[in-house]
């Protein structure tokens, strides 16, 4: 009996998260640049040095 509960209430947090996610992902800013957030801004070829590194 313990153990039904237990999934059952697993299955009900799960539910809520699915919920919720897609609920984040409808009022996230939409990316109308057509550029990966990830890596936007990052310039490709030699990066400087460290100032560390004398």
């Amino acid at each position: 009996m313990r153990k039904r509960q237990r999934r059952q209430e697993k299955l009900e947090r799960r539910a809520q998260r699915k919920i919720e996610k897609e609920q984040a992902a409808l009022e996230a800013p939409e990316n109308t640049t057509g550029e990966d957030p990830d890596i936007a801004g990052i310039v490709p070829g030699p990066q400087p040095l460290p100032d560390w590194d004398d």
